[in-house]
């Protein structure tokens, strides 16, 4: 029987009901007081509540005397107990000497006895027993007096094991002694007797998929699918209509595309739009890094591989990806050594970590994408073409923004609205979205776009943020455009060829007529993004003598 007894707040009062039980020989459990309450735990046949009542009757400042289901201690036990149970990670509690104190419901899935599927165990079958007897690689030199972590596997599951030390502090009061010429003193002595005892830990596994998942949300807070693609030009319709039926198969995916038309957006799409979806989705971009280090990064190696190393090792991202997506960006960048591991990868998706000799299976899928036009690569034999194969099962080749002009005022719209929101937040100021001219949105779409959409958002955002809330003009883009334009002589030239190469030749067309369009073409476009004689002469390479000349020639003004 657990009872309550509610008593005024009076000196002695606590010993006076204790002694009442004492005298009748009733056996007390346990015995919890706060202010004004005392909880007990009886253990004695035949107890009746009104016989307590009875008995403390005499016993003055008692208020009240109810049953009640738990102890303040053991109600907290329960909570915290039911909150443990609520975690998918298995957590366990371990004193100093590694015997187990608690542990929470996924943690059963560890043990042998629960694997082996005898019954059902609960925590207290493991309470007061060595965590070694079930768990071989936690060993009691691992509870130091530091937070460890370390990969470990556990019936042929690898997990990342977190140890957490429960320390407590003594320290000696140093302020009464004679040596100590003032408080001061006194405090920072007391401060360097401090003592920390290892009274336990706390051991936290976290498994791959589950790192991998927090890893993947830490590289992209967004949801991604093919609808929050901008865009309603043919070329974009049919991309979307393509992802979608290659989502649902689950094989290599390969990108193509100019820097900044957006690969690894689509890449996410496909991914969040597979059975993989709840699943992590990692990226790496292979030209980040040197060699040996992508090695690693992409399949983790074993403890002391390397100088370095970190010890227990550390898991690769094609680990920390089970059950989803790996995404390798810039593919083409890869070194002849990775190419050929990745192939090897590829064919069975069985590998190794580094300085390790346990063979693993991924159960992954790979997506990569590359800038470069692989066929040329593997013409001068700098990328692998059995490699290609096998990453090229499936392709998605994105058109450059040049291509897409229909798409243009969708994409500076939705730039403009992210930037001026951007703005007002760094700048705690409400301001209106400004609007883009149609002068404005004819300069976006004659412009080139070397870096593509990563260009075009840079471009507005860069407007935006100079701009004092009203509409945006030709004559506010010109200079950013002149800029840009200015350090990208190869983005300009390709312009030249795809704007103004296109002659139209018909019966009456000669040499005269052929360079006079040419001309009217060129000087049309250019003379917007570099606005004065002297600037277009020197982007032409004559004099500004003959382009004052040429432009009223061809009546541009």
């Amino acid at each position: 029987m657990r009872i309550v007894i509610e008593s005024s707040d009076r000196i002695g009062i606590s010993q006076e009901i204790l002694a009442v039980f004492a005298k009748q020989a009733w056996n007390l459990k346990a015995v919890e007081i706060t202010s004004c309450f005392t909880y007990l735990h009886l253990e004695f046949e035949a107890l009746t509540l009104s016989q307590i009542k009875h008995c403390l009757a005499h016993v003055m400042g008692v208020i009240s005397v109810e049953s009640i289901n738990l102890l303040p201690s053991e109600q907290r036990a329960n909570h915290l107990q039911a909150l443990l149970d609520k975690m998918p990670e298995p957590i366990i509690d371990v004193d100093s000497q590694g015997l187990i104190l608690a542990m929470n419901k996924a943690s059963h899935k560890l043990m042998p006895q629960a694997a082996g599927g005898k019954h059902d165990f609960i925590a207290t079958d493991y309470l007061g027993k060595p965590i070694n007897e079930y768990i071989e690689q936690i060993t009691n030199a691992m509870l130091t007096n530091t937070a460890t972590s370390q990969a470990i596997t556990i019936q042929g599951k690898a997990y990342i094991l977190d140890i957490s030390p429960v320390l407590s502090s003594s320290v000696t009061n140093s302020v009464n002694d004679p040596s100590n010429k003032s408080a001061g003193n006194s405090e920072k002595n007391s401060a360097k007797n401090k003592d920390k005892q290892v009274n336990g830990s706390v051991l936290l596994l976290r498994s791959m998929n589950t790192l991998g998942r927090q890893i993947s949300l830490m590289q992209s807070h967004q949801e991604h699918s093919f609808d929050n693609i901008i865009g309603q030009s043919k070329s974009i319709s049919l991309i979307k209509a393509q992802g979608e039926r290659f989502a649902e198969l689950d094989l290599p995916v390969l990108i193509s595309g100019e820097t900044g038309t957006g690969k690894e957006l689509i890449a996410r799409a496909l991914h969040q739009a597979s059975s993989r979806a709840k699943a992590p989705f990692l990226a790496i971009n292979c030209s980040a890094l040197p060699e040996h280090l992508l090695e690693s990064e992409l399949f983790g190696y074993e403890s002391g591989a390397f100088t370095g190393a970190q010890k227990g090792g550390k898991p690769g991202l094609v680990e920390l990806a089970e059950g989803g997506c790996l995404f390798l960006d810039e593919i083409a960048e890869m070194s002849p050594y990775l190419q050929a591991k990745l192939l090897r990868f590829l064919q069975d998706l069985t590998y190794r970590r580094v300085g390790g000799t346990k063979e693993l299976i991924a159960n992954i899928r790979i997506i990569s994408a590359s800038h470069q036009n692989l066929a040329k690569l593997i013409s001068e034999k700098t990328f692998r073409e059995d490699l290609y194969y096998r990453l090229n099962v499936l392709s998605i080749e994105l058109p450059p923004l040049r291509e897409r002009i229909a798409d243009m005022s969708l994409l500076a719209n939705l730039f403009i609205e992210n930037a001026a929101k951007q703005v007002s937040h760094s700048q705690q100021t409400k301001r209106a979205k400004p609007k883009l001219t149609h002068q404005a949105l004819a300069l976006l779409q004659r412009f080139a776009w070397p870096g593509n959409i990563r260009q075009l958002q840079n471009v507005l955002f860069s407007v935006v943020a100079l701009n004092n809330g009203d509409d945006i003009c030709a004559d506010d883009l010109l200079p950013v455009l002149n800029k840009y334009a200015g350090n990208s002589h190869a983005g300009s030239n390709h312009a030249d060829k795809s704007q103004e190469g296109d002659l139209v030749i018909d019966a009456a067309t000669d040499w005269s007529s052929a360079q006079a369009d040419f001309e009217a073409k060129l000087l049309g476009h250019l003379y917007p993004l570099f606005p004065t004689t002297r600037k277009l002469a020197e982007r032409l390479k004559v004099s500004h003598n003959k382009i004052a000349m040429k432009l009223r020639q061809h009546g541009i003004r």
